[in-house]
């Protein structure tokens, strides 16, 4: 029943073979998905949203975070498989984020006024 969900294209790295040892299809995959993360950010910040230069710090500092956790992650033996997971939520969880953030001049559910 707790069945990870996987995408059509994580389904057909696992058909093809593809592993832990060469993630190039997941660093692919991880380079796509943060695109969407900077289409958004870009955004906020184009519009001159009242959070942006909180939203720029955060990115710094998750940044840097991020790396000093996966160099951690590879000196206690993590694969880099696992790493580009790792990376793979965060980029995630900051478009959920980014996507329900309000939009300049609207309300709190992103309606404008």
């Amino acid at each position: 029943m707790n069945e990870p969900s996987l995408s059509a294209l994580d389904r057909h790295a696992v058909l093809a073979g593809s592993n832990d040892s060469f993630p190039w299809f997941a660093g692919a995959m991880l380079a796509m998905e943060a695109s969407e993360v900077i289409r958004l950010r870009l955004e906020k910040f184009a519009q001159g949203h009242e959070d942006s230069e909180d939203e720029a710090r955060l990115m710094v500092t998750e940044k840097i975070v991020a790396a000093l956790q996966a160099g951690a992650s590879l000196l206690a033996g993590a694969s880099p498989a696992a790493i580009i997971g790792i990376y793979r939520e965060r980029v995630a969880a900051n478009v959920k984020r980014l996507s329900t953030a309000p939009v300049a001049g609207g309300d709190e559910r992103g309606v404008a006024a």
